[in-house]
């Protein structure tokens, strides 16, 4: 494929290290407070080649953004803790780096697009100055080249007049042009890989297929592997290779993207699917439309998550065993992951 071609000619030595760039195993993280214990993300793993495009979906709640959280190992600390697994990135297991450490590998090797650049970004410092900064830890590079570069950068995110936008502050660009200096910044340094935690979310519909299309222009232009976390399945049939869907901080279902949107084997991943709105329905196309089918009930408090399946609640399928015992996380179908107990009575690509 062309990502990963441009990614092997990109970084040789990481290619060649490992077909795996990212290895995440058992990753569990919780935080700890007045009302008990909240299961944040319990047990994820999953992996990352070179030049590779993942989603992770869910709603909110899911456990999305803190998995990317735990990864670079941002978890406010009290309450929270990742109390277990392994995060490794060429064979290297984050987990185990001294805080010095990792303060080399954020920003420089791994990066994230925050959801909402206005709490990203520092309101009282210049927009050129927040990414020469990043530049100047982690390249060794002079003020002069940083600022030059941070020019480059803006200018390759495509924002105008970029040398002058250098000098403004975040208030003073709008939501866009914000988004887009969040990923100058963020692929400043030619990261390994990037965490983009929905990255259009706060933005209009216009503007975020413009963000989608340079993240995964750049993407590809500097053979970064991208984890895309997002409650969007429009966006995921753009831009994924390959899908992960959360519910109740776990891991329910993984596939390939053609996969998931034809043959789910997940309720909940069939429930997503079946509140997406169809074109044919859009344009009048169909005499009679379907009716949009919402997911009924509210995803569970991750301090009191319901015995057995955590979707069981909300479930039409579900039965006595799902109430009581959580389902293995097992292939259903050729590269194909699921946690359910009756994947057999759904029915594929109908999402009724």
């Amino acid at each position: 494929m062309d990502t990963v071609q441009a990614a092997s000619r990109a970084r040789p030595h990481a290619a060649a290290a490992a077909d795996n760039l990212l290895e995440v195993e058992g990753l569990t993280t919780y935080f700890f407070v007045r009302q008990g214990i909240v299961k944040a993300v319990e047990d994820v793993s999953f992996s990352l080649k070179a030049g590779e495009k993942l989603a992770i979906v869910g709603e909110s709640g899911c456990g999305k953004s803190m998995t990317a959280l735990s990864i670079l190992r941002l978890v406010p600390d009290p309450p929270g803790r990742i109390v277990a697994g392994s995060v490794r990135l060429a064979g290297q297991d984050l987990l185990k780096l001294s805080e010095a450490e990792m303060r080399k590998v954020r920003g420089n090797r791994i990066s994230m697009i925050f959801q909402e650049p206005m709490t990203s970004l520092n309101p009282v410092i210049s927009i050129g100055q927040q990414i020469s900064e990043a530049l100047m830890l982690h390249q060794n590079v002079d003020r002069a080249t940083a600022a030059e570069k941070a020019i480059e950068m803006l200018r390759l995110v495509r924002i105008p007049e970029p040398a002058r936008r250098a000098k403004e502050y975040p208030h003073q660009l709008s939501g866009g042009m914000r988004q887009r200096a969040m990923t100058a910044m963020a692929l400043s340094c030619n990261p390994e890989v990037l965490l983009a935690d929905e990255p259009t979310t706060a933005l209009d519909v216009t503007i975020q297929a413009q963000i989608l299309d340079l993240i995964l222009e750049l993407q590809e232009r500097l053979g970064t592997a991208v984890v895309l976390i997002t409650h969007d399945l429009g966006v995921v049939a753009e831009t994924a290779q390959r899908v992960i869907v959360m519910y109740g901080g776990r891991k329910v279902e993984e596939a390939s993207v053609e996969e998931i949107f034809e043959n789910p084997q997940h309720p909940y991943t069939q429930g997503l699917l079946a509140a997406v709105p169809h074109l044919a329905a859009i344009s009048g196309a169909q005499s009679e439309s379907p009716r949009l089918r919402e997911i009924p009930g509210i995803v569970p408090a991750l301090v009191n998550l319901p015995k057995g399946c955590t979707f069981a609640p909300r479930c039409a399928f579900a039965t006595a065993v799902c109430r009581s015992e959580y389902p293995p996380y097992e292939a259903k179908r050729p590269g194909h992951m699921a946690a359910c107990w009756h994947s057999d009575k759904l029915d594929g690509g109908q999402h009724a």
